[in-house]
């Protein structure tokens, strides 16, 4: 009989329902969290009480736990139960069950009770799956709160396809005034082949980790009295002084003004916007001076103060303001990692004031923008367009134009997207723009917002050909997402060896030993570098050529020029290109035009 095929998702999620049922197993009075489907496997959350199993005691042809927790050690056990349970060809049933009911099957989980509460309180279905050995007696063999959906059976689910892999702190619900719990994180596949593709990816993103270059190369790093904010070195400030300048050199030739707004303003600005209403967890704010204040998570609402700055007509639109903005947002110290996601953030953001006529054409400006800028590393782009959440804010017309303005942006460019549902901003609906990395992996980074509600909310206006007051619309707009996080992504792109023109040394020059003429004619050509704008590192250190060779090359330095007596002789350079090795020998005029292609875009 051929086996059914079933959604990835639901593979996980019932991989996640089975690793519950192998900790059970040993820690039969551990208390159920949630575990849910995450991007490449599952989780499970578990709070462990201060009792080893006597049923493991019993057991001695089994690891003894020798405390009240669970280590990365026990792992291997478990996932061990997992596949014993797999192959029972355990059947996974679903039904519907009273408030009552589900209350008296999890009397002693207490989670579960929680979130039968909630279940209730907002009139929810309450639905139970059951995983059940029809060979035993009883058919309540494991019990879970859980909407599935699941596969039908375990013997769907392909045992040599997943691995558990670490164990974290996570506290329930993501409140950190929550009990911390322990979370069991688990990938899973349909194949044991795509398990296996997925590892090995994975270990060369490990060698790939931003966080481990960034302290190599001497780029970045992170301190307990600044948590998820980075301290940014020398090297590390080139790479964001020169994107910065590819930045604004790209809005200046496509008619954008740059602009800067306070980091600090009174809570009233977010009230209007809304963002207080929606997004006031996610905030840094505080009382000073008899008024509570808070730092910007976002430019949107200050640009608007700008615009309203000036009585504006018809013809002055579109009006497009830029800034890097540095933002703060209060991320929960559990979801940071390194620059992928900080609560400081320095934003390369637009905001374009246009009349509704005009949207499609700015939204077609912007994706050629978009597109061009990511182009310069080899990215290739996929769109997504998201739709109105289930919370949103404004007039559900207003919404209706907004998305038909995205979507006929998208379908007039030819660009294929996918659509994804009630995943748009709270005040109105946006194509994400997504890349895939050297590893494949998936980024969401550029976003276009179309924002209807924005301009009412602040009471912008502009005259119209008859003088009559209208209310522009607000086109918000990122092209690289955050600095901090596109940093992150290109350096473990290129593991380390950035493009040319954004590596922070670009040249390497080494003497062969320090006498005086070799010493005068590498400085010579250090200066000839300098005056082409070119960042050059003068190793004159009295150390063995292959050790400063070494050394450069860990440091992901495109060229190495290596100088000596021959070079001197024959005012040449001899030159060692990354990833290449020798080159060959050049003029210093033959090698500038040589590099010259690659130097700043």
């Amino acid at each position: 009989m051929k086996q059914k095929k079933y959604p990835i998702e639901t593979i996980r999620h019932s991989f996640a329902h089975i690793l519950a049922m192998a900790v059970l197993e040993f820690w039969p009075e551990a208390k159920l969290g949630i575990g849910p489907v995450i991007e490449d496997g599952f989780y499970y959350d578990f709070d462990f009480v201060k009792i080893v199993s006597s049923k493991l005691k019993a057991q001695s042809s089994k690891p003894q736990l020798k405390t009240q927790n669970l280590t990365l050690e026990d792992l291997p056990m478990i996932e061990a139960k997992m596949k014993e349970l797999i192959a029972k060809d355990l059947k996974f049933i679903k039904k519907d069950v009273s408030v009552e009911e589900a209350k008296k099957l999890f009397k002693n989980q207490s989670y579960k009770l929680e979130l039968i509460d909630e279940l209730q309180k907002n009139k929810e279905p309450i639905t139970i799956y059951t995983t059940t050995d029809y060979r035993l007696p009883t058919t309540d063999y494991f019990i879970d709160l859980c909407k599935g959906p699941h596969v039908g059976s375990t013997k769907d689910l392909n045992s040599d396809a997943f691995k558990l892999t670490r164990t974290a702190g996570a506290y329930w619900k993501g409140n950190e005034k929550n009990k911390m719990l322990t979370r069991i994180y688990g990938l899973a596949f349909e194949t044991k082949k795509q398990l296996e593709e997925y590892l090995k990816i994975r270990e060369e993103a490990e060698k790939r980790d931003h966080r481990k270059l960034g302290k190599e190369l001497d780029l970045f790093s992170f301190h307990d009295v600044a948590p998820g904010a980075p301290f940014w070195h020398p090297k590390g400030m080139i790479i964001i002084k020169e994107l910065e300048k590819y930045w604004r050199k790209m809005h200046d030739e496509n008619g954008y003004q740059e602009t800067s707004t306070p980091i600090m303003v009174k809570k009233e600005i977010f009230e209007k916007s809304g963002h207080w209403q929606y997004y006031r967890e996610n905030m840094f704010y505080f009382d000073w001076e008899n008024e509570t204040c808070a730092l910007k998570p976002m430019n949107c609402p200050e640009s608007t103060y700008i615009y309203n700055s000036q009585i504006r007509s018809y013809r002055d639109l579109p009006i497009r303001f830029s800034e890097i903005g540095r933002l703060h947002r209060n991320e929960l110290s559990g979801t940071m990692g390194g620059l992928f996601r900080v609560r400081q953030i320095t934003m390369d953001d637009a905001h374009i004031y246009c009349r509704e006529d005009q949207i499609k054409d700015e939204i077609s400006l912007i994706l050629k923008l978009v597109k061009d800028f990511y182009n310069l590393f080899g990215f290739r782009l996929a769109f997504h367009f998201a739709t109105k959440p289930d919370e949103a804010m404004g007039d559900g017309k207003l919404w209706q134009k907004a998305e038909q303005a995205l979507k006929s942006a998208l379908q007039e460019n030819k660009l294929e997207f996918a659509t994804k549902p009630k995943d748009g901003a709270f005040y109105g609906p946006k194509i994400d723009i997504h890349i895939k990395d050297a590893l494949k992996r998936d980024w969401q980074l550029a976003t276009i917002q179309v924002d209807f509600n924005l301009g009412k909310n602040f009471d912008l206006c502009y005259a119209d050909k008859n003088g009559k007051k209208i209310t522009p619309i607000v086109i918000h707009r990122a092209i690289f997402g955050s600095f901090e996080r596109f940093i992150g992504i290109l350096i473990e792109h290129y593991a380390g060896a950035l493009p040319f023109w954004l590596s922070p040394v670009q040249a390497a020059i080494l003497a062969i030993n320090d006498r005086k003429e070799i010493v005068k004619y590498c400085l010579e050509i250090k200066k000839g570098l300098e005056e082409k704008n070119i960042r050059v590192f003068f190793d004159e250190r009295n150390e063995s050529m292959g050790k400063k060779i070494r050394e450069a090359e860990l440091q992901k330095i495109p060229y190495i020029l290596i100088i000596g007596d021959k070079e001197v002789k024959s005012k040449t350079i001899s030159v060692r290109e990354r990833g290449k090795g020798d080159i060959g020998s050049f003029k210093l005029d033959n090698f500038l035009l040589k590099i010259k292609g690659l130097l700043q875009k």
